[in-house]
């Protein structure tokens, strides 16, 4: 049930994050689903380190808190006014990062194959942010509709069909 909850809230604030990045929502406004978004991966990833009972608890909870850190570090920014190139460098961090993910995280079923593709997702994103925040590069457009696909596709939807039973 945790997935389901994580996934549905990464999903909200990705959305939200692409519409406050396509100029529709004011920096102060979006800090809200950020900083909730942020204490909830935060909350289920120390969840997952306690009752974590082998080396792949400890993995998901370390892979939640890449999320949780992002979101949080997106609240900081806006608040204080940052250029957002620290965020940057470290969404190439995160990329590299949950790249092995897309390997390791794929049983062999339909779900499976959909956490893969989801790791991949979450990854090529991170690398999105990266250059734009890090490198500067103006990709504002892509940037946008990357977040907003990847917010409905790997986390609103599936979030919901986890939370009625409908995924495993």
């Amino acid at each position: 049930m945790l997935l389901g909850i994580t996934l549905l809230y990464v999903g909200a604030v990705l959305v939200l994050n692409s519409i406050w990045l396509a100029g529709r929502i004011e920096d102060r406004e979006i800090i809200v689903i950020n900083v909730a978004v942020a204490a909830i991966s935060t909350s289920i990833a120390l969840g997952l380190a306690i009752g974590a009972t082998d080396q792949t608890g400890m993995r998901d909870a370390a892979m939640t808190l890449l999320f949780a850190i992002t979101y949080g570090w997106v609240a900081y920014n806006r608040a204080s006014g940052s250029d957002g190139r620290g965020l940057g460098w470290f969404s190439l961090f995160v990329a590299i990062t949950v790249l092995p993910m897309a390997f390791v995280a794929a049983p062999p079923s339909l779900w499976g194959m959909w956490m893969a593709a989801s790791w991949a997702a979450w990854s090529g994103l991170w690398f999105i942010y990266f250059l734009e925040l890090g490198l500067g590069w103006n990709i504002r457009k892509l940037t946008v509709a990357t977040t907003f696909a990847t917010g409905v596709l790997t986390g609103w939807l599936p979030g919901l069909l986890f939370l009625h039973s409908v995924m495993p």
